[in-house]
C-alpha cells in the first residue's frame, strides 16, 4: 500500500512508520498540548482524520463497506460486556470492586467513548493500520495506552499486554465481518458499560 503519509519507505517499514507516529501522538504530543478531555477528544479524532486522509487508504481497506455483516457481528459481540456489566451490577460484592470515577456520565458516553476514543482507535487501528498489517496493528493498539495508563496510576506493562490483547479480538472482528462497525460497536459497548459502572460505584461510595 504506497501512502501519501509513507512516499519513499519500504512497504514492510510502512506500518511500522504509521505505528510510531500514533504511538508519538498518543504518548507525547497530544499530552503536550495540555488539552482539556473534550479538546482531546477532538484532537484524538483529527490527527485519526487526518492520518487516514494521508494514508489515501480507501473506504474499502478501511472497513467502510459492508455494513449490515459489520451490525450483526458487533452486536452479538457487544452483548457480552453489556450482560457482564448488569451482573456485576447487580450484585453488590462485585460492584465494589469497581474503581468509582466522578465524571460525568453523559459526557463519556455521549462524547467523548463515541469519539475521541472509539471513532479515533477505530479508524486508526482496525482502519488505517489493519489495512497495512493486521498483525502490528494490535501491538501498536497496546502502546496508544501508554499515556492513559500513566495518567490513571495503572501498570503501563499491564495496561498495553490487556489492550494489545483486546486488540487482537477487535482486529479478528474487522477481519471476520469485513466491516470495521464490528469492532466499533464491542469497543464502544465495552468502554460505556464501564463508565456506568464506573459511575454507580462513584454513586454508592456517596452514599456512604
Amino acid at each position: 500500500m504506497r501512502t501519501a503519509l509513507t512516499a519513499g519507505v519500504e512497504p514492510a517499514e510502512r506500518p511500522v512508520l504509521i505505528g510510531l507516529a500514533t504511538t508519538a501522538w498518543s504518548t507525547y504530543l497530544l499530552p503536550a498540548l495540555g488539552l482539556d478531555a473534550r479538546r482531546r477528544a477532538v484532537a484524538n479524532t483529527s490527527f485519526a482524520v487526518g492520518v487516514a486522509a494521508l494514508s489515501r487508504t480507501s473506504a474499502a481497506e478501511l472497513g467502510l463497506r459492508n455494513t449490515a455483516a459489520g451490525l450483526k457481528w458487533g452486536a452479538a459481540a457487544a452483548a457480552v460486556p453489556v450482560l457482564g456489566s448488569a451482573v456485576v451490577a447487580a450484585v453488590p460484592a462485585l460492584r465494589r470492586r469497581v474503581r468509582p470515577s466522578e465524571d460525568e456520565l453523559a459526557e463519556w458516553v455521549l462524547f467523548r467513548i463515541p469519539v475521541g476514543t472509539v471513532v479515533t482507535e477505530e479508524l486508526l487501528f482496525r482502519g488505517v493500520l489493519d489495512a497495512a498489517s493486521p498483525a502490528l496493528s494490535p501491538i501498536f493498539f497496546g502502546l496508544w495506552h501508554i499515556h492513559p495508563a500513566r495518567a490513571a496510576g495503572d501498570t503501563v506493562l499491564g495496561t498495553v499486554a490487556a489492550t494489545a490483547a483486546a486488540g487482537v479480538v477487535f482486529s479478528w472482528l474487522r477481519a471476520r465481518s469485513g466491516s470495521v462497525l464490528a469492532p466499533a460497536l464491542l469497543h464502544y459497548f465495552l468502554n460505556a458499560s464501564g463508565a456506568v459502572l464506573a459511575h454507580l460505584a462513584f454513586v454508592d461510595e456517596e452514599k456512604g
